[in-house]
């Protein structure tokens, strides 16, 4: 049964209460990254081994939702379901808003933020970096074409093609992403082709766990839902996405395996090297996939109420996922000459250890503070469905 919607007084009035709280949140993070900047990586867990922290966590979830995120609008436009697409707009502002939150979040963890502007006009094209700083700014770009079509009626006959150019780009984005890690060969966790389309797997997943979130959230303030034929479509496609995920990331693994010398890494990284065991398997493989794939596909425990716990579940599994391959991948001890034997005074062989620091973990949080104050500004000053009503304080409320 849907909740009744709220009036346009109370609409306003949760409107400014959750945009100073996402405020709020948003200035604590800017006032930790300011911290970490004056003081350096000595307040932080990083160290000459880790030296991509808890930031990097949220930052790559952030960045690989976001190009998910699009999933909705991509089915709507590209592949022509009707259902979908009076929920395209908001799919699309979703994944500006998470890609806007990541990369505010890896800006200000690597540190110079003042030097951004260079970094965005001065490029090395043989470096996955800098193509990816592109792809970036490209996604925002034709993210912003995308969604003027949607909402501008005269402007609705190229909404499919710069559909098409965001289905394609947001592809080649992931890649990048993924290629990002893949390409780092002195990092035995890495240096591996399948991570590439591991992260498009995770993408389609992640995205659409949050955007069911997102859609959730909005349609119980304005008292609206999805059909439940169409709750039924995204119910089994997220359940198929969580299959794909684990299908790649047992094929990361099994490849791993299979060669010799990454055996130690694999029985670091999955048996003994605590907490990453305990964060894989009972974080992302159970409650991150299991149990989401239980309440999609059980009979007894579909429902709204338990595809939103899934999709709760498998964006907290992502996490303990991006942790167990960002952090225990450079916690492992670094092969600088793989197949020399060379010997130095500096933690040979030694697996170090990381714990997040207070500063790491707001500046995290702010990643997500900024894409929920994004998204929400956007869902108030346009036209984005399904939540019109909580959007227009005059409109009349729904029923």
């Amino acid at each position: 049964m849907a909740t009744p919607a709220i009036s346009p007084a109370s609409a306003r009035r949760v409107f400014w209460a959750l945009a100073a709280a996402g405020g709020a949140v948003l200035a604590v993070a800017l006032g930790a990254a300011h911290y970490m900047e004056q003081h350096g990586h000595i307040v932080t867990g990083m160290n000459n081994q880790v030296v991509w922290g808890l930031p990097h966590v949220f930052a790559i979830f952030l960045i690989v939702a976001a190009s998910g995120a699009l999933n909705v609008a991509s089915v709507g436009s590209v592949f022509g379901e009707s259902g979908y697409k009076p929920f395209s707009p908001l799919s699309v502002l979703l994944t500006v808003a998470l890609l806007a939150g990541g990369l505010l979040v890896l800006v200000l963890d690597l540190g110079r933020p003042e030097r951004l502007l260079v970094a965005a006009t001065h490029y090395n094209f043989r470096s996955i970096f800098a193509w990816n700083m592109i792809l970036y700014n490209g996604l925002f770009v034709i993210c912003a074409l995308y969604l003027w079509s949607l909402l501008e009626r005269r402007l609705g006959k190229f909404a499919k093609p710069v559909g098409l150019a965001a289905f394609a780009w947001r592809i080649i984005l992931t890649t990048g992403t993924g290629s990002i890690f893949g390409f780092l060969v002195a990092r035995q966790a890495y240096a591996s082709g399948v991570i590439a389309p591991l992260f498009i797997a995770l993408s389609l997943a992640w995205g659409l766990a949050v955007f069911h979130l997102a859609q959730s959230g909005l349609a119980q303030l304005a008292g609206e839902a999805m059909s439940e034929e169409l709750q039924g479509r995204v119910r089994r496609l997220l359940g198929i996405f969580v299959v794909a995920a684990l299908y790649f990331v047992a094929v990361h693994h099994m490849t791993n395996l299979y060669w010799a010398k990454q055996t130690a890494f694999e029985h670091f990284i999955l048996v003994t090297g605590a907490p990453y065991p305990v964060l894989f398997w009972i974080g992302y493989v159970g409650l991150g996939s299991v149990v989401p794939l239980a309440l999609l596909f059980h009979p007894r425990l579909a429902g709204p109420r338990s595809t939103a716990l899934a999709s709760g579940l498998v964006s907290l599994g992502a996490f303990a996922l991006l942790y167990v391959f960002i952090i225990g991948g450079q916690a492992f001890p670094l092969e600088i000459f793989p197949g020399y034997e060379v010997a130095s005074s500096f933690s040979d062989g030694k697996v170090d250890a990381y714990a997040p620091s207070l500063p790491e973990f707001l500046l995290g949080i702010g990643g997500l503070a900024a894409s929920f104050l994004i998204a929400l500004v956007g869902v108030h000053a346009l036209p984005i469905l399904p939540l019109e009503a909580f959007a227009r304080p005059a409109a009349a409320p729904a029923k």
